[in-house]
């Protein structure tokens, strides 16, 4: 029976060892067209820039339709029914389109997580076998002192 101090052979721990890939990668690679622009849009419209635009065009489309000559407004005040229409499609779409884009961003997060869990366990099963070596190396070398205080 082996002793259960005997630090597993270098072999068997070779044998275990996988290539390292790069999840943000492999991950991105294996993404179709459509999931890529849906990643696209996530990231673009939770930005202070795409605010910034709807906020602009928001006030400049109930300003010239509030406050320019009756005769040239289009969507007339105060139900701005063209407006409200519009703002409505872009929500519609945006939705469904930002709730991909989260799920997505979800799955790779799920994947960063498993690789970061399989090179936790992988450096703690070498450190472990390091220090099963170190210990038996220590074992081995008071082992020789002892030898050695004896024949003197």
């Amino acid at each position: 029976m082996e002793n259960p101090l005997t630090p597993p052979p270098l072999d068997e721990l070779k044998k275990l060892r996988k290539p390292i890939v790069n999840v943000n990668v492999a991950v991105r690679e294996n993404l179709s067209k459509l999931e890529k622009l849906a990643l696209w849009i996530t990231s673009h419209v939770g930005t202070m820039g795409f605010f910034g635009i709807i906020f602009c065009w928001t006030i400049l489309w109930l300003g010239w339709n509030a406050l320019a000559p009756k005769g040239i407004r289009f969507d007339p005040a105060p139900a701005f029914v063209l407006w409200l229409f519009i703002s409505n499609m872009i929500q519609l779409f945006l939705l469904p389109l930002l709730m991909i884009g989260q799920n997505l961003q979800s799955r790779h997060s799920e994947a960063r997580a498993e690789s970061d869990y399989e090179v936790n366990t992988k450096a703690e099963r070498e450190i472990e076998a390091i220090l099963l070596h170190l210990e038996k190396q220590e074992e081995l070398q008071t082992e020789i002192l002892k030898r050695l205080d004896t024949r003197t």
